[in-house]
């Protein structure tokens, strides 16, 4: 096994999740992405677990979450233009996007979230993988990937794809776990101690491939042609929020990025 990032064979045994602790995650030692080993997984299979999450806004004026994640993106990223959003859910950053004046559009591999997005927004969305997504045919001043590269086993051929979306001196927002958060640190030392072993379930399957800090996201911003604009951590609880864009240690990461 090599790091998918960096291609060094110098990994550690990082964690173990699952009852067994069956599923192993590498650290590279040279750029420090944590790896899960592949090895007899069929990742792909495993995302769709997250679909049956996704649970329609009544009304999506009111959605705190979103209006937190759009006014990240006003404050980083100056004007307007045309803006993708790749596993757009329900719809719910294009809509506060749409409304302050951006000309919007969304990938999404799941048919009913798609659909849920046509009709209720009147918003296009392509029904698609975006591993395997035209990436030749339009150009965009911001593109948003929420929670999706931890879930992509090939992160430099996704963070390609992205440059390839964006105009010269594009945007692009990433949102992601960080995996050097106090609470991560938290549940392994529990994990490892043995004072508490979460309880996963004979159907548990993981669903991130790679796991990153600040410093391999940047390792990986340099090899795929982008400049890290803005790197913080945050939370959806007001009070945790503003500690955690101040002194990143939260457990989920949002970014702003520059095509070189």
């Amino acid at each position: 096994m090599h790091c998918r990032i960096c291609k060094s064979n110098e990994l550690t045994l990082f964690y173990s999740i699952g009852d067994n602790n069956q599923f192993k995650y590498y650290k590279c030692e040279k750029c420090g992405l944590v790896n899960l080993d592949l090895t007899g997984l069929k990742i792909a299979e495993h995302q769709h677990q997250y679909f049956k999450r996704f649970k329609p806004k009544a009304d999506y004026d009111k959605d705190i979450r979103a209006i937190q994640v759009y006014r990240f993106i006003k404050k980083y990223v100056p004007g307007k233009g045309k803006y993708l959003d790749i596993g757009c859910g329900g719809g719910n950053v294009l809509y506060q996007a749409r409304k302050d004046g951006w000309e919007v559009k969304g990938i999404e591999i799941s048919p009913p979230f798609a659909e849920y997005v046509r009709e209720r927004f009147n918003i296009e969305v392509d029904i698609a993988d975006f591993m395997e997504y035209d990436t030749t045919k339009e150009k965009y001043d911001l593109v948003s990937v929420r929670h999706v590269l931890e879930h992509l086993p090939d992160s430099l051929l996704a963070m390609r794809k992205i440059y390839e979306l964006l105009k010269d001196d594009g945007f692009a927002h990433l949102e992601f776990p960080n995996i050097k958060s106090i609470t991560h640190r938290l549940k392994r030392f529990l994990s490892v101690t043995g004072i508490h072993k979460k309880k996963y379930g004979p159907s548990f399957l993981p669903g991130h491939c790679n796991e990153f800090s600040k410093a391999t996201f940047v390792y990986l911003l340099n090899k795929t042609g982008f400049q890290l604009i803005r790197w913080e951590t945050y939370s959806f609880k007001p009070l945790m929020n503003n500690i955690y864009n101040r002194v990143h240690i939260g457990g989920k990461a949002r970014t702003i990025i520059k095509k070189i």
